[in-house]
């Protein structure tokens, strides 16, 4: 399972806009860099108190890369305004 897969397994059961889970993967010479955008109704399960439930995942998915001889970093967007 790729890391993204497994971001995207993480964060599916949180989020109540499902389909709004975004997540753009780019790769350089630091690294993997995982750019995730979730429904701004959801941004506030994502990041948690005090940003705990993000360092966690973060913490989580860095650990898979790991196993995968990468180094993965995880972007939290902002939502896009709509309307």
């Amino acid at each position: 399972m790729e890391v993204s897969e497994y971001l995207r397994t993480i964060l599916t059961p949180m989020v109540k806009h499902r389909d709004s889970i975004t997540i753009d993967e780019s790769q350089d010479a630091m690294g993997v860099l995982l750019k995730v955008t979730v429904h701004k109704e959801d941004m506030g399960i994502v990041i948690g108190k005090s940003g705990e439930t993000a360092q966690a995942i973060r913490h989580i998915v860095r650990i898979v890369g790991i196993a995968g001889d990468a180094r993965v970093s995880i972007k939290i967007n902002e939502p896009v305004k709509t309307g």
